[in-house]
């Protein structure tokens, strides 16, 4: 019974706080919606651990801020543009390993690399020029991501549970 309670609530919890994000955030004029979900996703794989939240906050919006630069740096190369996006991956990727195993307690290089890579995802195709506000919007998402969608989904399946277990102790 207490892996049938920890499905049905994590089903209920997955059912219904991550829509109240999607169709709140078009009302924000968020673009971005599916980055939160993405993050969540990360948390999850790293066991659901509300400890790593922030470390994972940071990793994700220094991620976000990498992919801003890389553009930023393709933009302003004069070079081939497959020479371009090589040095720059090169440089940034390994760089991003290097700065996050020096502060490995702030950051956590997983979220680095995967807030880089959905940065880039959504801000390569329209290039430089074409920005905008997105760097602020998947930082926002990011955080969604993390804190709403990770964390407090937690919070209330776990109490969910704490409600479940003392109806059936009740019961006895």
């Amino acid at each position: 019974m207490i892996k049938k309670s920890e499905t049905l609530t994590l089903a209920l919890c997955i059912a219904l706080l991550p829509p109240i994000w999607s169709v709140a955030a078009t009302y924000l004029n968020f673009t971005t919606v599916a980055v939160a979900l993405i993050c969540a996703g990360l948390c999850a794989a790293n066991g659901d651990k509300a400890s790593d939240a922030v470390r994972i906050s940071i990793g994700f919006l220094l991620g976000d801020f990498w992919a801003w630069l890389a553009i930023w740096i393709m933009d302003i190369l004069p070079w081939n543009p497959d020479a371009e996006l090589f040095g720059t991956l090169f440089l940034l990727g390994g760089l991003a390993v290097i700065l996050s195993s020096l502060a490995p307690k702030w950051i956590f290089c997983p979220a680095w690399l995967c807030g880089w890579a959905v940065g880039l995802t959504i801000m390569a195709p329209g290039g430089f020029s074409e920005i905008g506000s997105l760097p602020f919007q998947i930082g926002a998402a990011m955080l969604v991501g993390v804190w709403y969608v990770g964390v407090f989904l937690n919070l209330v399946r776990n109490w969910m549970l704490r409600l479940l277990s003392k109806g059936r102790k009740s019961e006895r």
